[in-house]
């Protein structure tokens, strides 16, 4: 295999892992420092009060609760909707069931994978998982993923999230939305993120990947939900003290990181197109969002190998599965980067 030598590698990595390993801006920094602060654990922080309720104001709902994760934010919500010996249900690739669902070891939920297509549930066997009676768990929520992850950023269609809404709602069951990247969902759609959020009761929003806030989330929804989930969080030891200053990167985020997620949409397709030159050894999905598997299963190399040739080449990326890589665009990424990026993998590809 031809090595790139020192020279020609760049002098940082292009780190294609995740949107998390993004930096807080200058902005950001600014905000940070200047930020009034308090005891959000006894009295409140103010900024974390403005990030809470501008949040919730711009996703249409009551209430909003700072965390410092959106995995912690999902388990409040479906903590806060339902009761043990209940089920969740979801599409069967959802983030929430293929990396959380670990939480009902101390939930006593059973969580309910429903099979789907680009991360949208089956809406028949939904119906099903819904209906009560017999031997059948009674479903207490029902949660949807937008952007998905493992469906390769894919976005639900706004028709599929309001059939979804309005079935749970006619069982009486509460849906959530795992939100972790609804921003670039919401751009992918051209529209606000209250529009995708209004076929949704509660919502969880990442702050720390695309819109590159170092830490935290925020659960949105009623305002009972959200004191619920107040007390809830305590419980699980995420209360945090002079919390604003990691709260003001957020408010930042929110504020002003959220249309330019589109370059990064744009640099995911250049990616995609890129790669898939290089069929049919490899192929590359094309991406909603910002979001590029790579399957590699016809180039003889595993996964952990081909991880390996590539941070060789000076590109970072993520085995996603047995035969697949995950690429993921964000602000650190310039057109140059994506071009290396391309050029790294076929020179993997010819050398191998």
């Amino acid at each position: 295999m031809t090595q790139r030598t020192p020279a020609d590698l760049p002098s940082t990595p292009v780190d294609l892992r995740s949107d998390t390993v993004t930096h807080p801006t200058a902005a950001m920094y600014e905000r940070m420092r200047t930020a009034p602060i308090g005891d959000d654990g006894l009295d409140g922080d103010p900024t974390v009060r403005e990030l809470e309720s501008y949040v919730a104001a711009s996703l249409g709902k009551e209430a909003g609760l700072f965390v410092p994760s959106c995995t912690m934010a999902n388990l409040l919500a479906v903590l806060a909707q339902t009761q043990r010996s209940e089920q969740v249900v979801l599409e069967s690739t959802a983030h929430m069931y293929t990396s959380e669902r670990g939480a009902a070891t101390f939930t006593g939920l059973f969580y309910q994978g429903v099979s789907g297509t680009a991360g949208a549930m089956d809406l028949n066997r939904l119906e099903e998982a819904l209906q009560t009676g017999g031997h059948k768990l009674k479903t207490s929520l029902v949660a949807m993923e937008t952007s998905h992850n493992n469906a390769g950023g894919a976005v639900l269609p706004l028709d599929h999230m309001q059939a979804v809404h309005g079935m749970a709602q006619a069982a009486g069951v509460p849906v959530h939305l795992d939100g972790a990247r609804l921003f670039n969902a919401a751009v992918a759609l051209g529209v606000t993120a209250a529009d995708i959020t209004r076929h949704a009761d509660t919502v969880s929003l990442c702050l720390s990947k695309g819109l590159s806030a170092p830490v935290g989330a925020v659960l949105a929804g009623s305002r009972p939900m959200v004191a619920k989930a107040r007390t809830l969080r305590r419980m699980l030891g995420g209360t945090q003290r002079q919390s604003g200053i990691v709260a003001a990167a957020g408010l930042e985020g929110v504020q002003h990181m959220g249309e330019r997620l589109a370059e990064d949409h744009v640099r995911a397709r250049r990616l995609s197109d890129g790669l898939n030159r290089l069929a049919p050894a490899l192929s590359a999905t094309v991406p909603q969002t910002n979001i590029v598997q790579v399957e590699t299963a016809d180039t003889g190399m595993t996964n952990a190998e081909w991880v390996s040739a590539l941070q060789a080449q000076g590109v970072l990326t993520r085995p996603w599965g047995r035969t697949r890589l995950r690429c993921v665009t964000h602000r650190h990424i310039g057109d140059d980067d994506i071009d290396t990026a391309v050029k790294a993998f076929a020179a993997v590809l010819n050398g191998r």
